[in-house]
């Protein structure tokens, strides 16, 4: 995370924020990683959104409580199972801000 945010240029803003499965006992699909988020910063996972792009963090995800957005850019994700686990797919992260705040 700190190599990928970093070139981003997003680590700085995110640096106290970061959760990933070397926290927790489990990885995903255990929701885990998720439910350990949201306690830290406070918030009930139903009011918490997942953006995922794998079928293992889409079920954890829903596992959690979560509205999940299954990013499916890539055409060898499974748009089928990750649709029928519940996620909302989107392929643009440019429709990110709507889909997070609808008008």
């Amino acid at each position: 995370m700190h190599v990928t945010l970093g070139s981003s240029g997003l680590l700085h803003r995110l640096q106290d924020r970061l959760f990933s499965a070397q926290d927790c006992e489990r990885g995903k699909p255990a929701p885990d990683v998720f439910l350990l988020a949201a306690r830290t910063m406070g918030y009930d996972p139903a009011n918490c959104v997942v953006i995922e792009d794998s079928l293992p963090g889409v079920r954890a995800g829903i596992a959690a409580g979560m509205r999940v957005l299954a990013f499916v850019e890539d055409p060898a994700c499974d748009r089928t199972a990750m649709e029928a686990e519940g996620a909302e797919l989107f392929e643009d992260m440019k429709h990110l801000p709507d889909l997070l705040f609808p008008s």
